[in-house]
């Protein structure tokens, strides 16, 4: 009996393999090729578009509002997003209808994320336009908190950076944080972006840090 099991889960796993490691040649070539082994762009799925070692993305749908509410209605998150700290139900609806409003008309947004050998929801990491005319985008991840410490921002925000720069082109990624978030400030400055100013940013109604990380820094960043 043992050994059956083990042969139907061989097989059932091998067939998830033959789903999920085709690449899209179209997008995968402008991959950062020291990366391309763990951040997959897939034509089949119409779900999954990128994956990191842990991770796998998807976007937002109408549907997601229980994922959306065990993120952005925990006040320990945002608190460091938001002056209201702890966001209703209709305003976790709102924030969710925003973020699928923005992959609408840009084709990006802060994507949910979600850890590959269990499917639970580990947050959302993704862009948006922050200055189109230079084609400058924000960069920003969100956390569950029961997933704090594990290093799932650094891996989700290193895949979101990779698409960013090989697959979109942009020129650089803005990033900023809350004045209070210490956390991160260590990972922004650990991905290699720079300081340069403080930026007033209306939902916390405080000035936050801002950072750049340009195209040619982050492709000598890995050549290193």
């Amino acid at each position: 009996m043992q050994t059956s099991t083990l042969i139907v889960l061989t097989f059932i796993m091998g067939m998830i393999m033959s789903i999920y490691l085709p690449m899209n040649s179209s997008i995968s070539k402008y991959l950062d090729s020291s990366i391309a082994a763990t951040v997959t762009f897939f034509a089949s799925d119409k779900e999954v578009f990128l994956e990191s070692r842990r991770l796998f993305f998807r976007k937002w749908s109408s549907n997601d509002f229980k994922l959306a509410l065990g993120l952005w209605g925990d006040p320990r998150i945002t608190k460091f997003i938001d002056a209201r700290e702890r966001l209703s139900e209709g305003e976790v609806r709102s924030r969710l209808a925003q973020e699928i409003e923005c992959a609408e008309d840009f084709n990006v947004q802060y994507w949910p994320i979600f850890l590959k050998s269990t499917r639970k929801h580990v947050g959302c990491c993704g862009l948006r336009p922050y200055d189109r005319s230079h084609e400058i985008y924000e960069i920003g991840f969100h956390i569950c908190s029961d997933f704090w410490g594990q290093g799932f921002a650094t891996e989700a925000a290193r895949a979101v950076m990779d698409y960013a720069f090989n697959a979109l082109s942009v020129n650089e990624l803005f990033a900023g944080h809350s004045p209070d978030n210490a956390v991160s400030q260590h990972l922004l400055q650990k991905l290699g972006f720079r300081y340069t100013h403080d930026e007033y940013y209306a939902p916390t109604g405080l000035h936050h840090p801002a950072y750049l990380l340009s195209a040619e820094a982050y492709r000598q960043q890995r050549s290193k």
